[in-house]
This record gives C-alpha cells, structure tokens and sequence, in this order.
C-alpha cells in the first residue's frame, strides 16, 4: 500500500505515472475476473447444452434445450445461424450447403470475438507496464540527482530515500505487468478449449444439414 501512498509527495510526471500504473492494474484485473466467470460460465453451459442437444429426440426439441441450458448465449447464434439459409440477398448466393456453412462461420465469428474480448487489452499491459514502472524509476532518480545537486550538505538518508521511492516504480510495473501475463496466457488456453468445443459442434451441425448428399 505503502508503494502507491508514495506518490502523494512526487511531481506532477510522478503522480502521472503511478496513476497510469494503478489504472492499468484495474483494468488488467478487471478483465481477468470478468474473463474468468465468463468462461467458466460458458465452459458449464457449453457441456450441458450440447448434451441436451444430442440426447434430445429431434431438431426443435434438441435446439429449446440446448438453449435452455445456455444461458451465456454461446450456442444461440450457431443454432439460429443452423436454420433454413436466407433468400433474397447477397448472402443467399451459392449452393446450400455454402449458405449454411457462411452462416455458421458469420455466428461462429461473432461468438470468437466475444471470447476474445480484452485479450488484446492484457497483452498490452503486460507488455508496457515494465516499461511504465522504468520510465517512473528514471525519472525519480532524475529528481533525486537534482536535488543532491541543489542541496549544500549531502547525506546517505538524502540520497536513499528518493532513490528507493523511485525503484519501486520498477517494482510496480513488474507488479502490474506479471498479472496481466499470466492472464493473458492461461485465459488465452482456456479461450483456446472453448473456442475447439464450438468448431466441432458448428462442424457437427452443418454435418446435419449436409453431411449426406442426396443419391
């Protein structure tokens, strides 16, 4: 706590960047909670849908409760996009298996950059905030140098106390940037498994539609 009470007593350039810091660690663990519940969410939801879908006797009854059981909203698109192919417009053009499998892709698409939403926003952090934190460790032992140059009489406590304060905004940005990291990775596996489980079941419900060709 102690870290970030210390800019209260720095420059303007100081405060700046501390705030810059603390803002970054709020976004970056914003995401990642809210990242989290949502694939667990969709993870939990994704198992029990697609298990009601196939254990269900037909078309209707397995799309009611897939859905039913799918309340992050992850199969509702590839469902819907899984219906008769639309007419009268551009994207009623071609075969009707190519209409199927275009709209599959579009909801499919859609469904990708939900899931990878604020992905970009960590990779980001992680990969800026050392250099945010240095960029407060430079500037902190300017200041200090400055005033060792100023003062009439030099001594140790003089010179360690503002030295120190600034090598803690090194500390920081390891601070702020080793979370974002770490999150980026782990959820970008997990994105990873749930974005597989949606392909294989896009791919199973144009494999309905279409799998067999009419002799």
């Amino acid at each position: 706590m102690s870290a970030w009470v210390g800019w209260l007593q720095g420059d303007p350039v100081h405060v700046a960047i501390s705030l810059l810091l603390l803002a970054m660690s709020v976004v970056s663990w914003s995401l990642i909670v809210a990242k989290t519940l949502l694939l667990w969410r969709a993870t939990t939801h994704l198992r029990m849908g697609m298990a009601a879908f196939w254990q269900a006797p037909g078309w209707d009854v397995a799309a009611r409760a897939a859905i039913g059981f799918d309340a992050s909203g992850f199969l509702q698109g590839l469902l819907a996009a899984a219906e008769a192919p639309v007419v009268g417009t551009m994207a009623a053009a071609g075969k009707p298996d190519q209409q199927h499998m275009r709209k599959l892709r579009a909801a499919l698409d859609a469904t990708m950059r939900r899931l990878q939403f604020g992905q970009v926003v960590l990779a980001t952090i992680g990969a800026t905030a050392p250099f945010v934190g240095l960029l407060g460790t430079v500037w902190g032992i300017y200041e200090a140098l400055l005033g060792i140059a100023d003062a009439t009489q030099v001594s140790l406590p003089q010179i360690a106390a503002p030295v120190g304060q600034a090598l803690v905004m090194t500390a920081a940005g390891l601070a702020v940037a080793i979370p974002a990291v770490l999150g980026y990775n782990l959820l970008g596996r997990w994105i990873g498994r749930v974005e597989a489980q949606l392909e294989g079941f896009a791919f199973d419900l144009h494999g309905l539609r279409y799998g067999h060709p009419a002799g």
